[in-house]
């Protein structure tokens, strides 16, 4: 995996949030598999995350070689929603109460 990642907030630029709330985990488990524990996993290209309290999606630059209709779709998607979006700036160290990936 690329460490250079995008994060995308689920809030939009004017502040507003974007409805349905679930979106995150929607776009999440389009990419999701099954595994041998008969439980979802996240693909580790695509996953939510909670970052300073406020849930997030985590994509990871690596998508765009890998599924690029994937990557299209969602950058679009957030686009297209005005959605807030950043180079994802945290360091692999934080400490859980700051940063968890949502499993």
């Amino acid at each position: 995996m690329s460490s250079e990642a995008m994060v995308i907030e689920g809030v939009r630029e004017d502040g507003s949030k974007l409805r349905p709330s679930d979106w995150i985990e929607r776009i999440s488990s389009m990419l999701a598999e099954f595994g041998p524990d008969h439980r979802l996993h996240y693909s580790p290209w695509v996953h939510p995350c909670v970052i300073q309290g406020q849930k997030c999606l985590v994509i990871e630059r690596d998508l765009r070689d890998k599924d690029p209709v994937a990557y299209q779709y969602i950058m679009s998607f957030a686009e297209q929603n005005g959605l807030r979006i950043q180079p994802d700036r945290r360091t692999r160290d934080e400490s859980v109460e700051q940063d968890r990936r949502v499993d």
